[in-house]
């Protein structure tokens, strides 16, 4: 069983057991956290619609943060001696899926 879920404007097939690199999430290390489902499959059945998913819960547990690459840039404005370098290096928490729930079969 595997499920499609949505966090931090993006969105990522997880399974129970596996550990996963999201945006920051604001919970301490070691909380449970629950994220939203967009869809679920378990075996025979798919579980899409909003209807469907409104029972389905996939949680997990926050195991801890940690700091992507840097990325660094550099913007110019020619004949003006209009030079700029920024970086940015995002924020990331590692969290690991403790268990998909469905709803009750209907």
């Amino acid at each position: 069983m595997y499920a499609v879920i949505q966090t931090g404007g993006k969105q990522e097939r997880v399974a129970a057991g596996q550990q996963l690199r999201v945006e920051l999430v604001d919970s301490p290390e070691g909380s449970e956290v629950e994220l939203s489902a967009v869809l679920v499959v378990d075996g025979e059945r798919v579980l899409a619609t909003p209807a469907e998913l409104a029972g389905a819960v996939v949680s997990a547990r926050v195991i801890g943060e940690e700091l992507g690459p840097k990325i660094r840039g550099f913007t110019y404005h020619p004949k003006t001696n209009y030079r700029r370098r920024w970086g940015h290096r995002q924020h990331y928490t590692t969290v690991e899926i403790t268990g998909i729930d469905l709803p009750a079969a209907r």
